[in-house]
């Protein structure tokens, strides 16, 4: 008997890894794919950060130098994204036994930190400053500074289109912009290009009327859009990496299968946390029918594993707790109702 139950979990660690084969070569051609999208962004934005900054300090331009920061702090952005989608990919070990797949929230969580400092706050100093100071228009190194605005719109537009055919190519908004080093570079690429816009709109207005003002409150609404940008990637980032649910719609389809089997009497809690960007965890409690012994609740449990498994391809550790707790009791507990709280 016991023999059988060793070849049973053999098995089912073989047919889970064939299973799982092709998603997990899909998710590599999938890094592959964004691992050279956030090289384009990485070398459009040193190549343009520089540029900016000669450009800006020739010309004295406040949003110039604001839109350097910002291609600075894009940057550096991308080299926290290459780090996450490396380290990302580490098998489990003892130290970590549901793997590295929460490294790209962790990284993602930096590049938003650097675009509120390196990107917001730098534009915030450099429009208050122009505000105080007034500023110095020089014509010459305005044409010049519009002229490496209107390469690095052509250079970061050619960016957030490659991006975003990557979306279009990996199902769309809803399914491509799951991988947040991807809804990383959408964004900071989609932010650029409406910067260089904003930056370009400020030096023609103070070339025209002489007003630095409108040059000042050019990169002022830089660092707001920088601000915001940062937040959102900031939030959605620390939802993840604090240890989000599955999507409402995975959860109904495994709710849905357990209590189709016929050997379960009552669900009494399902909970799910993504532990990486293509990887979930599931743990349920349920009730089974009595007069189950031992050696058929074993069955029990390696069918309906496999099962979900198949019906949630995402669901890389599921565990199952066999329990007679009564319904309304688990129902009731903190971590079924989600309060806060509890042991």
């Amino acid at each position: 008997m016991y023999g059988t139950a060793s070849e049973e979990k053999q098995d089912r660690k073989t047919d889970n890894d064939a299973d799982r084969g092709p998603d997990r070569a899909a998710d590599e051609k999938a890094d592959r794919r964004t691992r050279v999208t956030v090289l384009v962004a990485l070398a459009a934005n040193l190549v343009i950060a520089v540029a900016k900054a000669v450009g800006g300090f020739i010309a004295g331009s406040p949003a110039l130098l604001s839109e350097a920061a910002h291609s600075v702090a894009d940057s550096m952005n991308e080299v926290f994204l290459l780090a996450a989608l490396r380290r990302s990919r580490r098998p489990a070990d003892r130290r970590h036994p549901f793997g590295y797949g929460k490294e790209r929230f962790f990284w993602s969580l930096l590049a938003a930190v650097g675009i509120f400092v390196m990107g917001g706050c730098f534009s915030f100093y450099q429009g208050i400053e122009a505000l105080r100071t007034g500023g110095q228009e020089e014509l010459s190194g305005y044409v010049a500074g519009l002229i490496v605005l209107g390469v690095a719109l052509l250079a970061e537009g050619g960016s957030l289109l490659r991006a975003l055919h990557q979306v279009r190519g990996q199902g769309g908004i809803a399914t491509g912009l799951r991988d947040p080093a991807l809804r990383t570079v959408v964004a900071e690429d989609g932010t650029a290009v409406l910067g260089v816009t904003l930056a370009m709109t400020g030096m023609v207005l103070h070339m025209a009327t002489g007003q630095v003002v409108w040059e000042a409150c050019a990169s002022l609404a830089i660092g707001a859009l920088l601000v915001f940008v940062a937040y959102r990637l900031g939030r959605e980032a620390r939802d993840q990496l604090i240890g989000e649910a599955a999507d409402p719609e995975a959860s109904g389809r495994i709710r849905s299968l357990l209590r189709a089997q016929p050997e379960i009497d009552s669900v009494e809690a399902l909970f799910t946390m993504k532990t990486g960007l293509d990887s979930t965890l599931v743990a349920a409690r349920i009730d089974l029918v009595p007069g189950l012994d031992s050696e058929r609740v074993e069955e029990v449990a390696v069918r309906i594993k496999r099962s979900i498994a198949r019906t949630v391809p995402e669901a890389r550790q599921i565990f199952l707790d066999v329990t007679d707790r009564p319904a309304q009791e688990a129902a009731e507990s903190p971590a079924a109702t989600g309060e806060r709280g509890g042991a």
